[in-house]
């Protein structure tokens, strides 16, 4: 199926293109608007046709006669759409390695994304346009283990795309696999990295035999393979590895996050845009659509839309083809990039672990002393009292507070009360309750007073087990006298208040899956007809997202997609709205993976001007002990960037030092 947004044109006529572009560039000054509308709507053959059919007409060189009339990054994205795709990449890469410095992503992004045919066309296409040797240019550019991998994808026929052996390579004894064991050895299990290794597996195996080590890999070490590239390789070569990863996973997604990454933020890096939008405009514009939609809930067209300007902004949008907010569809890509991650988390079992650890010759005595001689006098020592309440697992906590108690007659909490204050005090005083203790009383902070903040609502209520559950109740009685289910229904209503209610049961399934009412519960989600009032729709998702144990949904969601062919969370995002929408999606990100639901909260807490101090503090809080190192891994994955770093970057004094104590290490 064809999946690119610009087509062949119909009735095409080169001689009469020809002309209108002639007759636009004719006199004083240029039609821009004529020139865009027929170069975006015209294929790349049909525009190599018109080239010919000008020069023959008018005896002139159509692309000298668009860089003549045209300018600026407008003239850059016409010139690049009238070249030959293996032309346009040569002359990238030329502009990439020419002059003093080198943009080593350009080189990245074109070698680690084009298939053996591509770099074949590539390679001959920079011969005959500048008579030299592409090889030799890279060779005479690049250093080190970075050269060697792109001399690997340079290689013509290197990545073989067919191999039969395969499925009886990685379905014996797991250990024997080569390439795993090869992958685990070179990195994982050496003391250093052996480097030549993942070069070799990496650059020259194909994408359906990586696409399994990868799987195999992650059930093997627990980690995705980036996580370890990003751990045992380095600088340019690092990101040269990362991009064939995830151009062998989805190139759709690898260019989708490249896309995003050229538009966020202050400044349009113009070059990489124009690049990617000229060169999967004919290929996979409209998977990368929609994984675009899917990942940043943002259409491509709208960030185009909202990024650029002029004709520039005009004929880009011609090339995206598409809004996806307003159409609302749902292309394959993004559905088989779920389904594969649901077929992956359906073996692989990650261990979860927190980053904060019971400390190890344990004195509750001594530590209690620590304590009182840190608040006692003229002064605070704060390092002290981080130090102590940081390095100590709750259960220790709680045996300081009562040897504190025995020993001086006073209670702990109201002196760290007294002595500290602003974000730091939330912090520690938050970390000396009882996890059920810390949720009771952030549950009761949302719903008390004139509003109530639902984002905490549905943290807490869409992420604990029923164990967390239960102790949350019973402390929530014994700290307010009122039962949390009435607070709930007191201060919520419709829908969601039948969605928190339900979750403050704590009775949700704990058996294993059910793959017969796996198949029934998602064909239960996905019916909808338009009889049906949007009371029933709800109930239905209520009934199974609030009940159904992990397990059992992940195996709802991975039939969900193998029926609908897109993934439940688009399915919840285009039927719902508000506090609903947002309870829901929490949950199926929740049962997803947990790790990533909390690592894009903390992420979102720091992002941009200002920090959501509330919602970082008690996620340091309440992660800590369970899964904060997973968060972790996740953190890194998801933004390029370590939880560590970020939040030493986004905070201060000695509010700060505890973060980065609980954070337990820079990634």
């Amino acid at each position: 199926v064809y999946r690119g947004s610009v087509k062949e044109f119909p009735d095409f006529d080169a001689n009469q293109d020809a002309e209108a572009l002639y007759n636009a560039m004719k006199g004083f000054g240029s039609d821009k608007e004529a020139i865009l509308d027929l170069i975006t709507s015209r294929s790349n053959k049909q525009r190599l046709e018109i080239c010919q059919a000008y020069k023959s007409l008018y005896g002139k060189d159509l692309i000298a006669d668009l860089k003549y009339e045209l300018t600026g990054k407008f003239e850059r994205l016409i010139v690049s759409l009238m070249r030959p795709p293996a032309y346009s990449d040569a002359k990238e890469i030329k502009d990439a390695i020419a002059g003093a410095g080198t943009d080593e992503k350009c080189l990245i992004e074109i070698l680690a994304s084009r298939t053996n045919q591509e770099i074949h066309d590539l390679v001959a296409a920079y011969k005959d346009a500048y008579e030299r040797d592409l090889e030799a240019d890279i060779v005479g550019d690049t250093s080190g283990h970075f050269k060697k991998m792109l001399i690997v994808l340079l290689q013509k026929g290197a990545r073989v795309w067919a191999e039969p052996h395969v499925s009886s390579t990685l379905t014996g004894a797991l250990p024997t696999s080569p390439s795993i064991k090869d992958l685990l050895e070179a990195g994982e299990l050496k003391w250093g990295t052996d480097e030549a290794q993942f070069i070799y597996i990496l650059g020259r195996r194909g994408k359906q035999h990586l696409r399994l080590v990868f799987d195999e890999y992650m059930k093997i070490s627990g980690k995705p393979i980036e996580r370890s590239i990003r751990a045992e390789l380095s600088g340019d070569f690092e990101k040269l590895m990362l991009a064939v990863v995830k151009c062998v996973r989805s190139t759709a997604e690898y260019f989708a996050e490249r896309l995003y990454k050229a538009m966020k933020g202050l400044g349009t890096r113009d070059n990489t845009l124009i690049r990617i939008m000229v060169s999967r405009s004919e290929i996979d514009m409209l998977d990368i659509r929609e994984v675009f939609r899917t990942k940043y809930e943002k259409s491509l067209y709208n960030m185009i839309k909202e990024d650029t300007s002029g004709e520039y902004k005009k004929a880009l949008l011609k090339l995206c083809g598409g809004d996806d907010d307003a159409a609302g569809e749902f292309f394959p890509e993004a559905a088989q990039v779920a389904y594969r991650m649901w077929e992956l988390s359906a073996v692989v079992k990650v261990e979860l672990q927190g980053t904060v650890q019971p400390a190890g010759n344990f004195n509750d005595d001594e530590d209690a002393q620590v304590l009182r001689k840190a608040m006692k006098g003229l002064g605070t020592d704060e390092g002290a009292i981080i130090d102590v309440v940081t390095q100590r697992s709750n259960a220790q906590r709680q045996q300081i507070i009562k040897a504190y108690k025995a020993h001086y007659g006073r209670d702990l909490m109201a002196d760290l009360k007294s002595e500290l204050s602003g974000s730091l005090a939330k912090l520690i005083l938050g970390l000396m309750l009882t996890p059920a203790q810390y949720d009771a009383k952030q549950l009761r902070k949302a719903v008390e007073g004139a509003g109530t903040d639902e984002s905490i609502l549905i943290e807490i209520m869409a992420t604990r087990n029923n164990q967390e559950i239960a102790a949350i109740n019973e402390a929530y009685q014994e700290a307010y006298h009122k039962s949390l289910e009435d607070d709930l229904s007191s201060d919520t209503s419709g829908h969601f208040k039948r969605i928190l209610v339900s979750l403050a049961l704590g009775n949700r399934d704990e058996g294993p899956e059910d793959l017969t009412q796996a198949h029934e519960d998602a064909k239960k989600l996905a019916d909808v007809s338009s009889n049906e009032s949007s009371d029933s729709l709800e109930t239905r998702f209520l009934s199974i997202l609030c009940t159904r144990s992990y397990p059992q949904l992940r195996r709802v969601f991975q039939e969900f997609i193998k029926m609908t062919n897109h993934d439940v969370e688009h399915a919840i995002r285009k039927r719902m709205s508000g506090d609903v929408r947002d309870a829901f999606l929490a949950i199926v990100r929740s049962v997803k993976n947990k790790p990533a639901f909390f690592a894009d909260k903390l992420y979102k807490s720091m992002k941009g001007l200002g920090t959501d101090e509330r919602t970082l503090t008690r996620i340091m809080i309440s992660r800590s002990e369970i899964d904060l190192l997973n968060i972790r891994g996740e953190f890194m994955d998801l933004f390029d960037k370590s939880l560590h770093h970020m939040i030493e970057k986004d905070t201060s004094g000695d509010y700060c030092k505890a973060l980065l104590a609980l954070c337990g290490g820079e990634d």
